[in-house]
């Protein structure tokens, strides 16, 4: 079975989906970029995923629904990450891809990915919970989108 995460790390060129880690004290920042709002927060998701383990390695065998809703974006995100971070501790599962749709304030996701294999994954950290520092949810001056927050690792 091919991984499931057609994308890599890295900052995308404008226009193009993509995710970063960046350093924060000892915690680490996660980011996503997007043509819109949804595909932004589908990346900032797999950035989380990288803190724990390489997405690419990830197969897409199982898929989990995952319903937020809040009125402020920010808050959205938070929540949305938080909900994975919830589904790979209490379900044993790793994502490598997300598929994320808001409308009004409900952002409705899908996650695929497998349960946790020690020794093929190599799990580096545990994300332990999405933070509102550094958190911003905004469309870039070129249009791109960006979501952001600092995971507690």
């Amino acid at each position: 079975m091919l991984p499931c995460s057609p994308q890599h790390a890295s900052q995308p060129a404008v226009g193009q989906s993509g995710w970063e880690t960046f350093p924060h004290d000892a915690d680490i920042g996660v980011r996503g970029y997007g043509a819109t709002c949804a595909e932004a927060f589908a990346m900032a998701a797999l950035a989380l995923v990288s803190v724990a383990v390489d997405p690419e390695g990830v197969r897409c065998l199982e898929g989990r629904k995952i319903a937020c809703q809040a009125d402020d974006p920010v808050v959205l995100l938070v929540d949305w990450l938080n909900a994975i971070i919830v589904e790979i501790s209490a379900g044993r599962l790793i994502f490598g891809r997300f598929r994320v749709a808001i409308q009004d304030g409900r952002l409705d996701g899908e996650a695929w990915g497998e349960p946790i294999d020690i020794v093929r994954h190599h799990p580096a950290a545990e994300p332990k919970g999405a933070t509102f520092t550094e958190a911003r949810v905004a469309r870039e001056p070129e249009g791109r989108w960006v979501a952001q927050c600092v995971v507690d690792v």
